[in-house]
């Protein structure tokens, strides 16, 4: 084989391979990292509100492990809800969070003494740029807690340790719920922004930490018997995963395609 003909197929070998590379490198620059919510950008009228809104059909999902919470309540390593799926979108205005889990029975009363209700919570820093300690924050880094019940009732809390959970006057924080075929579907949502003082903005330029609890009432949990979670995030600031790198990245690879296709072709032709 001649030199040019030799030069040849290895350009050829070359192009086949970056093209290779162009169908599978936007999978892999787009896989999400561990522990992120990805936020979806959805149309207000499309109901997301809802908790079986069809636009949660196109929300990416993630499957959130939860293990029981270190407290000193009795018992309170037997914890039953082992995952909780979340899916995150977002309106002009709003933030949303859909919560879903599995759950035998609907605890929706408590009027018994020995009857709990099934419940959930999200946990958010109100300083966005400083991870907190992931047990209700810390006296120097507050958290905000939503926290809905199966009664019907949402509060959203102000905390600054275990034990120190204060009430928002006037709550932002509007949940819709659903339980059907075993599984809780809880729907929480809040504006992006807000001025209030210890109150989470969202309306920022940095990823913020996010975390989730679950009580199952019908297994006597309570207070400090919970399912967590470790710490996951919105992805609101840059990195990268952003558009701007994937552009600059996939001009790259394209005209270093079109350069060696062009010397493939010149060298074949002289060939």
């Amino acid at each position: 084989m001649s030199e040019r003909r030799a030069a040849a197929v290895g350009a050829v070998v070359v192009v086949a391979l970056l093209l290779a590379a162009a169908v599978a490198g936007p999978t892999a620059v787009s896989a999400r990292p561990a522990n992120e919510i990805p936020v979806q950008s959805v149309a207000a009228d499309e109901q997301p509100q809802r908790p079986t809104s069809e636009t949660w059909d196109t929300v990416p999902s993630v499957s959130v492990p939860l293990t029981s919470a270190p407290s000193g309540v009795p018992n309170a390593s037997d914890t039953s809800v082992e995952s909780v799926r979340v899916q995150s979108a977002q309106t002009d205005e709003r933030l949303y969070l859909r919560l879903s889990w599995a759950d035998g029975t609907a605890d929706r009363n408590a009027s018994s003494p020995r009857a709990f209700l099934d419940a959930a919570a999200v946990q958010v820093p109100v300083n966005t740029s400083v991870r907190p300690p992931i047990s209700m924050g810390s006296t120097r880094n507050l958290v905000n807690v939503w926290y809905w019940s199966a009664d019907g009732e949402t509060e959203e809390l102000l905390a600054g340790g275990p034990g120190s959970t204060t009430e928002f006057d006037q709550a932002a924080v509007e949940t819709t719920a659903r339980y059907d075929d075993g599984r809780w579907t809880v729907v929480m949502s809040r504006p992006l922004d807000s001025d209030a003082a210890n109150r989470t903005s969202f309306a920022v330029d940095n990823n913020v930490d996010v975390a989730f609890a679950v009580w199952n009432g019908s297994e006597m949990e309570r207070s400090g018997r919970k399912s967590v979670s470790e710490w996951y995030y919105f992805p609101f600031g840059p990195g990268p995963q952003g558009p701007p790198y994937e552009s600059i990245l996939w001009a790259v690879a394209g005209l270093a395609i079109v350069g060696v296709a062009l010397v493939t072709i010149e060298a074949v032709r002289k060939n």
